[in-house]
C-alpha cells in the first residue's frame, strides 16, 4: 500500500524516504507522524500487536520525544497504526 507521493517514517525528521517495492508498509494515522508510512516488513510480531514508539521532534515533547502508534486492529497486518499519544 503506497503511492509515489507518500513518505516513509525513518526516524530522521530531515530525511525523507520513498516507499520501496517489495516492502510492507502501514499508514500512521493521527498525531505528529500522520500520513507517513511505517515499514513493518521486519517488525517483530509483539510490536505488530502492542505498537511502536517512534522518535519525533514534532510531538508534544519536542526533540527526543516519542510518539506511540498501535495497530487499529491487532490481527490486521495491513491496517493503519493509530496514534496513542506522546512520551518524553
Amino acid at each position: 500500500m503506497s503511492t509515489a507521493d507518500e513518505w516513509v517514517y525513518c526516524g530522521d525528521e530531515g530525511h525523507l524516504v520513498r516507499p520501496v517495492p517489495g516492502r510492507l508498509y502501514v499508514r500512521l494515522t493521527g498525531g505528529p507522524l500522520d500520513g507517513q508510512l511505517l515499514d513493518v516488513t521486519n517488525l517483530p510480531d509483539q510490536e505488530r500487536v502492542d505498537g511502536v514508539l517512534l522518535a519525533t521532534d514534532r510531538g508534544l515533547f519536542g526533540p527526543g520525544g516519542r510518539a506511540l502508534y498501535s495497530p487499529a486492529e491487532p490481527a490486521d497486518r495491513e491496517g493503519p497504526f493509530l496514534w496513542d499519544g506522546d512520551t518524553p
